[in-house]
């Protein structure tokens, strides 16, 4: 996954927009409310993820995400065939970066958690470990 890392082809900002970025809260709300409407996916390393994760999140690192690409389509498939894909990271940088790869590659809608799982423990879930 490369490209440009949170801007948009014309140079803009794309942290804090709402058509590239939604809130932990609202994932939150989005998992107790509709869990099959959205796929969660964690772009964080093994390592990391062994730290701590949000539970019902589908693994894949950042540096295989453009060869699962296939099997994030096969996950989207089901009862709401066009589920929302949201990316975390740690901090919400590489997740951003990877939906915008994942948009060029043809998964429309893809989004980032703003601030990532750093910000999914304090604005959600204090029992996540924070690193």
């Amino acid at each position: 996954m490369s490209g440009s890392e949170g801007t948009t082809p014309h140079g803009g900002d794309r942290r804090h927009d709402p058509e590239w970025e939604v809130t932990p809260r609202r994932v939150a709300r989005l998992l107790a409310d509709s869990p099959d409407s959205i796929l969660l996916i964690d772009c964080r390393t093994d390592k990391e993820r062994a730290i701590a994760r949000i539970e019902g999140s589908m693994h894949i690192p950042m540096d295989r995400m453009a060869a699962s690409v296939h099997e994030i389509d096969a996950a989207r498939e089901g009862e709401d065939d066009d589920r929302r894909v949201i990316v975390y990271c740690h901090h919400g940088v590489r997740s951003l970066s990877v939906a915008v790869a994942l948009r060029q590659q043809g998964i429309d809608g893809a989004v980032s958690m703003a601030g990532g799982i750093d910000a999914w423990t304090a604005d959600v879930d204090p029992s996540v470990a924070r690193y």
